[in-house]
């Protein structure tokens, strides 16, 4: 994650019971804010996300914008929810507690994708992201260590 530069201003923990809708409008605000996209991109994402699960596994969802709609991201780069409670994402009753919100301009997604499933398979990821207290740790198992 370190070329896409993660940081722990990237990550916010938002404590309480929200249903997939409010989470993806939530990290669709903190892109939008920070200038990553433009106010587009949040119906983009819940396009994709009706498209295709965006649940990525082990608790953690990457929410998206669609390819078609790539002229609204303004800088490639990355907003983090932690919920502590999870949230029920899709039909099979996944749970995300970790929400990644991903804008791309080009096909750098793959590379965000490859870097997060690193995250996803380690053996202990579920527990580990469980047991988050501060965006430090959350920070740490992102990056796959």
């Amino acid at each position: 994650m370190s070329n896409l530069k993660l940081t722990v201003d990237d990550i916010s923990i938002i404590n309480g019971c929200y249903s997939k809708s409010e989470a993806i409008q939530a990290v669709a605000a903190n892109m939008i804010k920070s200038g990553l996209v433009k106010v587009d991109y949040t119906q983009a994402m819940f396009d994709r996300d009706a498209q295709i699960s965006t649940f990525l596994g082990n608790g953690i969802a990457i929410p998206h914008g669609t390819t078609d709609k790539r002229n609204s991201v303004i800088e490639t780069g990355l907003k983090v929810i932690y919920y502590p409670q999870g949230i029920n994402w899709d039909e099979d009753n996944n749970i995300a507690y970790v929400v990644v919100g991903i804008a791309a301009k080009n096909n750098e997604h793959l590379d965000i994708l490859r870097q997060l499933t690193r995250a996803v398979i380690a053996e202990n990821t579920i527990e580990r992201i469980q047991s988050v207290k501060k965006p430090e740790e959350l920070l740490t198992i992102l990056q796959g260590n």
